[in-house]
């Protein structure tokens, strides 16, 4: 009798640990996903300073012939404080 209630109570105390282990992985799968690492970019819009959105427009100017090499280099290093 005491053999059956040694058996009883440790399948009970598997059982429970079981259950616990399945209740873990059902709420890490209904968790939202982890944030990107900080080695990998995040959105390019979103993560874009007002510096590099007028660099960006400043290089278009230059691409398109309206500045010259030198007004943009002036420009650009204007905005970053060099």
């Amino acid at each position: 009798m005491a053999t059956t209630a040694v058996v009883a109570g440790t399948a009970a105390n598997m059982g429970a640990r079981s259950a616990q282990r399945s209740a873990e992985a059902a709420q890490a799968q209904d968790a939202p996903p982890a944030a990107a690492p900080a080695d990998e970019p995040a959105a390019p819009e979103a993560a874009e300073s007002p510096q590099i959105q007028e660099l960006k427009q400043l290089a278009a100017l230059k691409d398109q012939g309206i500045l010259t090499e030198e007004e943009f280099s002036a420009k650009k290093a204007q905005i970053l404080g060099l």
